[in-house]
């Protein structure tokens, strides 16, 4: 039996399992002594770990921050690196279905996390089975190793590489195929005013997600009904105006995307706040917004704009509140991989404070890089290829941060196909069920060329 029949010869398990998962509500909460990012995260991460002892594998669970399902033996590992932990999701976001109870409908898979990336964690586990069912040789360890903070800071790798040290080869399957040689720096900073006459305004899910939804609380006639409705129509901005006793309440509906492709979403905090600038109203803190933001996705407003020749800067705003007077949102930056966040801060700092708000960096971290042609790269580039046979799709860099930042001598390797777009960070996310045991056979060849390094 080749390897693709013997991976749909587990189709129904794969289902089975990835159900199990995508039922847990995995996004960070409130820590405790026994679940550092909260319940939900180390419940994930039990149920993953209890699937691969109960195929016999050795597991372990690092301090519920991480945990891996092992096989073979030697001092080299090869590890495949996956996140359990998601984004948040709800039914009011404009889900067509009950996020975290996966439902097939014509072979496409919905859920929070069938495809970012519980999917591709679970195709691993079914690669590990058909390697043990083979046989094939084992030079090396095979680890499967599932974090729980990916989306929220990847604190959870950082804990299993002071406790277990970097892989000797691997890749997260958490970005493309054929592969990802290259990530974007990462900048993360907050923006915040006391200097505004707003009631109040929220909006956002995450800093790594464009704004799908911002509301904000205003004073009666501080702005032009007719001009704000104009701008809204011009632009094909979806909102609702309500008219309460003492203030307006206008709601904005925009369209979540990943922050690495800011200008695939439309931003419902940048339309809400350049709309009602246009409609005349006077507030220090909309000029602030609009003066150093607008509707920007490339960091021109902030100094910041650049491009090398693997990508361009990218900028969201995803978050914003306010308390106590004081709003507050997230920046989130993704810079090109042949700069540092040294020159980038340094393009913004005439623009970082003005009378009316301050922008503060909060974090940075550097960009991947690896040459095409290292051999890391080309193998895995050369599995895709076997299975697939599409060999005119070229590897890339990315404007994603993944595992591979963390890792030593690892890089993103699906699992996303070429030209896709699975509303990952987005509504209705989905899998073709098809793609998941591709990526299954595609692991299978992959574990088995980075073996023979």
């Amino acid at each position: 039996m080749d390897v693709k029949s013997r991976v749909y010869t587990y189709k129904e398990e794969l289902l089975d399992r990835l159900s199990k998962l995508v039922e847990v509500n995995s996004v960070e909460g409130p820590a405790s002594d026994d679940a550092p990012f909260g319940k939900g995260p180390k419940e994930v991460l039990h149920r993953a770990l209890k699937m691969m002892e109960d195929d016999h594998f050795k597991v372990v669970n690092l301090d519920n921050y991480i945990g891996y399902a092992e096989m073979g033996e030697g001092e080299e590992v090869v590890g495949v690196i996956g996140h359990l932990d998601i984004v948040p999701a709800a039914e009011s976001d404009g889900w067509d279905t009950d996020p975290f109870k996966m439902v097939e409908k014509d072979g496409v898979l919905y859920g929070r996390g069938v495809s970012d990336d519980k999917g591709a964690v679970v195709a691993t586990m079914i690669a590990m089975k058909v390697l043990r069912d083979i046989g094939f040789p084992l030079n090396k360890r095979i680890r499967l190793i599932m974090g729980t903070n990916e989306e929220s800071g990847s604190k959870c790798l950082a804990h299993y590489v002071e406790k277990e040290g970097s892989v000797t080869y691997g890749f997260t399957p958490d970005g493309e195929f054929p592969g990802v040689y290259g990530e974007k720096g990462m900048i993360r900073g907050v923006y915040r005013s006391n200097d505004t006459k707003i009631i109040d305004i929220q909006g956002g899910l995450a800093s790594n997600v464009v704004c799908g939804k911002c509301m904000i609380k205003v004073e009666k006639n501080s702005y032009s009904n007719k001009k704000l409705s104009d701008y809204f129509n011009n632009n094909s901005i979806e909102y609702n105006l309500i008219d309460e006793k003492d203030y307006d309440e206008i709601i904005v509906l925009g369209t979540a995307a990943h922050a690495s492709l800011p200008e695939l979403g439309v931003n419902a905090i940048s339309h809400l706040l350049v709309g009602l600038k246009e409609a005349g109203l006077q507030d220090p803190f909309v000029d602030f917004y609009t003066s150093h933001f607008g509707l920007s996705t490339d960091g021109e407003y902030m100094g910041c704009k650049c491009e090398d020749e693997y990508g361009a800067l990218t900028w969201n705003n995803g978050v914003i509140g306010m308390s106590d007077g004081v709003i507050e949102g997230t920046i989130d930056i993704r810079f090109p991989v042949t700069m540092s966040s040294k020159q980038v801060i340094s393009m913004m700092e005439e623009n970082l404070e003005d009378e009316n708000g301050v922008v503060e960096i909060v974090s940075y971290t550097e960009p991947l890089y690896y040459s095409p042609d290292s051999p890391l790269v080309s193998n895995l580039v050369e599995a895709y290829r076997e299975v697939t046979g599409d060999m005119e799709t070229m590897p890339m860099t990315i404007g994603g941060g993944t595992y591979a930042k963390g890792m030593n001598n690892t890089i993103a390797f699906g699992c996303a196909f070429p030209d896709k777009d699975y509303h990952i960070h987005n509504i209705n996310e989905f899998v073709e069920i098809d793609e998941l045991l591709k990526q299954a056979e595609i692991y299978v060849v992959a574990i088995q060329k980075l073996l023979s390094l």
